[in-house]
């Protein structure tokens, strides 16, 4: 039982760590642009110069 009192604040720690995380990369704009990644790697490369 007393397992709890140390496992129970250390996952506390970890979900706010998580949260935090998760809200410091929308505030910085990482997720703003999710589809031109998928778009991108259908345009044919215009820098080919036909070597393999």
């Amino acid at each position: 039982m007393s397992v709890i009192y140390i496992m129970l604040p250390v996952a506390l720690l970890l979900a706010a760590g998580g949260v935090a995380a998760f809200c410091w990369a929308v505030r910085d704009g990482q997720l703003d642009d999710l589809d031109s990644a998928a778009a991108r790697m259908l345009e044919d490369d215009d820098d080919d110069d036909g070597k393999p």
